[in-house]
């Protein structure tokens, strides 16, 4: 029957491992790096307490964005939640990501 309610919700997507552990090594603050032979500019910040991991990232020179939020809330596993796009382009975009050594190693 359409539109009927049921007791069952849909379950979020499941993170990967791989992708919480390649989130975890990004720096926070802002890094430059290179996704699909591509540069980029990419923001992280993480809440004090923990459970919430922020993360913007721009093409640059381009048009592209990625953008999400990853909770980890008791009683839960790790929610991703991304802004006006899919979970797998929010998940191939940090397990592509790789950010610059070329910031720290400028600096004097």
């Amino acid at each position: 029957m359409p539109g009927a309610v049921t007791s069952s919700r849909e379950a979020p997507p499941s993170v990967p491992a791989s992708f919480e552990s390649a989130l975890a090594k990004l720096p926070e603050g802002y890094v430059d790096g290179i996704f699909g032979n591509r540069p980029w500019g990419v923001t992280v910040k993480r809440s004090e307490d923990g459970k919430r991991t922020w993360l913007y990232g721009e093409e640059l020179g381009g048009t592209d964005i990625v953008s999400f939020n990853l909770y980890h809330l008791a009683g839960s596993g790790p929610t991703l939640k991304p802004c006006e796009m899919s979970s797998a382009k929010v998940v191939e975009f940090v397990l592509g990501f790789v950010p610059s050594t070329a910031k720290a190693a400028s600096r004097p």
